[in-house]
């Protein structure tokens, strides 16, 4: 089956879907006040869907080139092009190359459309239009976020072109789903009440919407290229076809993304329709309908799963014809859903997603009222959901217990208590991310403290003892065909020169104490406070950092260099002295941190700013000594296991061969006793 026989269609579909959901929810009606002109209104819906088409098919194309499909025509273990590159692979790298260019001419276009609708001027080349578009750019939050969609989007494409081998192809993967970032903080979600549900929900959603969609185009884009015996063995017998080792492949992948795009789209749209009347506006009835066609997509994936795969890894080349059949209803579908979501961002929602006109201290500040004052009962009781951070460690934790079960069915032996010490450790991160912590963090110096030495000494303790890597390595399939998956990824990444450099024993030592003074000495820490993507930064950093070291510690995970025993001893020593030492220092201080925020929250509770910040400091001195005197412990014993095993192997060894190594020892005494008898003898 050729590819525009599954892409021209739903094309013509998509623009048609387009064109009704405008008509039906009045978005391209001229405004009252200010009208940017018809095609301005009718031009920028057109121009973001094929904007998010085209960043979705990039990134799609690029997962697929590093981890789907083969780069060869034959078998291979390594990453190379063994007996050539494989066409598909070929195709799929020039669809991501093309799609790239799209894409920033799209995200350009956009940028011009989307000023001229904010600030109801009709397109024009005049100078005040131009510095209008100017200040647009550099001043106004939107128009930040779109000009930085054009430099991302120019980027991606570029290192498509020029790129090919495996671990570029990731990097470009990895930097292109970057370009979510600036979308997820714009629109709906930008103005939201609930800011952190609503650019985490949104963050999510377009991360799994990018995963699905792009790989479901991609697929279409091949259509032809699969249908022969995919290279490799261990695919089962007969030889699979390869339509149906990719499909296999991505059919995890979509998964995945239809469970992110779901549970994301349940929670964005609670924020804006919160009642059942609101599902019978334009807004409500557009979003039953994208509802309605992503459900159909999910059970399309489903038949995928239960019928088509099966069939096609057992080498019947027959059930190609129903896989690309499938696969062409899943991309006309999947074009009127871009559609209809282009639609939706320029529809007004039920629940206005608007600011007071006066807000108080703190919500000024962090975009949420001041809670309660703080109380022993206030620790379980205030919440504010990170779903961000829900969604990561509800992935781990589910990854976990399938690579657990999966070891243990095979017959061999893992620790129960690691499992349940994975799961304390992500219990602890929900926790830090989204109870009491996350919410006094952005009001109270000190509570901010205690999450910060929470996330970098507590959780990672309880993360390293699970062994998570050991795990996966033991329970996640090789492959044989050259590409690389999970299991490959992660050997990929333990043993590159990044890996090398950050988890180095000295490395990490310095990152863990060393990130404390440059983050709460420097603007870093108002950008963690009145920037959302700075707080998520700072939570990856410091959990990141303080697993790496706790790794280096008492972590059984396979790791490029890992100091001795004394060494440890000696790094746990100089960290717990040099968080004393910061710690008096910041109580003997008489300087507030941040006074702009902390200072100015209007809080008519608790202690002073000052006072709580001494307090702070005592508790970051206080929580660093008993993790770090169970990290000592914990080298310490494992230095004692280590000696026994040492010891045991030495008696096995002995057993083995007589004693060898000992009898050679005393032979050797008794010879030196025997020279030194001679010279004594000749001495005289």
């Amino acid at each position: 089956m050729k590819p525009l026989r599954l892409t021209l269609p739903a094309a013509g579909l998509g623009l048609l879907a387009l064109v009704i959901a405008l008509a039906y929810s009045g978005a391209a009606v001229a405004g009252q006040l200010a009208d940017p002109g018809a095609l301005t209104r009718w031009g920028l819906p057109l121009a973001r869907t094929i904007h998010h088409t085209a960043m979705a098919t990039t990134i799609g194309a690029l997962v697929f080139a590093a981890a789907i499909l083969p780069r060869g025509m034959k078998p291979t273990r390594t990453d190379s092009d063994a007996g050539g590159a494989h066409p598909a692979f070929e195709r799929t790298m020039n669809i991501a190359a093309i799609a790239a260019c799209v894409w920033t001419v799209a995200a350009a276009v956009v940028l011009v459309l989307t000023f001229s609708d904010v600030s109801g001027l009709p397109l024009a080349g005049t100078p005040a239009y131009t510095s209008g578009m100017l200040d647009f750019v550099l001043n106004i939050g939107t128009g930040q976020a779109w000009a930085w969609m054009v430099v991302i989007a120019a980027v991606t494409a570029a290192w498509s072109f020029g790129v090919r081998s495996a671990t570029g192809i990731a990097l470009g993967a990895v930097f292109a789903l970057v370009a979510i970032v600036p979308l997820s903080l714009i629109g709906h979600a930008g103005g939201a009440d609930d800011h952190w549900t609503a650019v985490n929900g949104m963050l999510l959603h377009l991360g799994g919407v990018c995963l699905w969609v792009g790989g479901l185009v991609v697929l279409a884009c091949l259509a032809g290229l699969l249908d022969a015996p995919a290279p490799g063995r261990g695919w089962g017998s007969p030889t699979p076809v390869l339509t149906g080792v990719v499909l296999q492949r991505f059919s995890a992948l979509a998964t995945l993304s239809i469970l992110l795009v779901a549970v994301s789209g349940v929670v964005s749209a609670s924020l804006r329709v919160t009642t059942l009347e609101g599902l019978t506006t334009e807004y409500g009835v557009l979003l039953i309908v994208k509802v309605a066609l992503t459900l159909i997509l999910g059970a399309l994936g489903w038949m995928h799963r239960q019928a088509t795969i099966p069939q096609l890894l057992a080498g019947k080349l027959s059930a190609a014809k129903a896989a690309w059949r499938i696969v062409g209803v899943e991309v006309a579908i999947i074009a009127v859903v871009m559609a209809v979501a282009a639609v939706l961002a320029r529809t007004a929602p039920p629940v206005p997603q608007l600011e007071p006109e006066n807000p108080t201290p703190a919500r000024y500040l962090t975009g949420y009222e001041l809670p309660p004052e703080l109380t022993a009962e206030s620790w379980w009781t205030q919440w504010r959901i990170d779903w961000l951070w829900v969604a990561i460690v509800i992935a781990l934790a589910v990854f976990y217990i399938r690579w657990f079960l999966q070891v243990r069915r095979r017959g061999d032996h893992w620790p129960v208590m690691r499992l349940v010490s994975w799961l304390v450790g992500l219990a602890a991160v929900f926790y830090i991310t989204s109870g009491a912590l996350a919410v006094y963090g952005m009001v109270l110096f000190s509570s901010h403290m205690i999450a910060h030495m929470a996330l970098t000494m507590i959780a990672p303790y309880f993360l390293v003892l699970g062994g998570p890597v050991t795990l996966a390595l033991r329970a996640l399939p090789s492959r044989t065909d050259g590409t690389r998956g999970p299991r490959e990824w992660i050997l990929t990444i333990v043993h590159s020169r990044f890996s090398k450099v950050v988890t180095h024993p000295i490395f990490a030592a310095v990152n863990f104490a060393g990130s404390i003074i440059v983050f709460y000495n420097t603007d870093f820490f108002r950008f963690a406070l009145s920037e959302h993507v700075g707080h998520e930064l700072m939570n990856f950093h410091f959990l990141l950092t303080g697993y790496i070291f706790a790794l280096n510690m008492i972590g059984i995970d396979p790791l490029p260099r890992r100091a001795t025993y004394p060494l440890r001893l000696v790094i746990l020593l100089v960290t717990i002295s040099f968080h004393a030492f910061y710690g008096v220092s910041l109580m003997s201080s008489e300087s507030l941190i941040q006074g702009s925020w902390f200072g100015n929250m209007g809080r008519d509770w608790g202690a002073t700013p000052m006072e709580d910040q001494k307090f702070g400091a005592g508790a970051m001195w206080g929580i660093g000594e008993v993790p770090t005197l169970l990290l000592a412990l914990g080298v310490m014993f494992s230095w004692s296991r280590s000696s026994e095993r040492e010891a045991k192997r030495q008696d096995r060894k002995a057993d083995r061969d007589d004693d060898a190594e000992l009898a050679a020892y005393n032979q050797m005494i008794q010879q030196l006793n025997q020279q030194d008898q001679e010279r004594g003898i000749r001495g005289r």
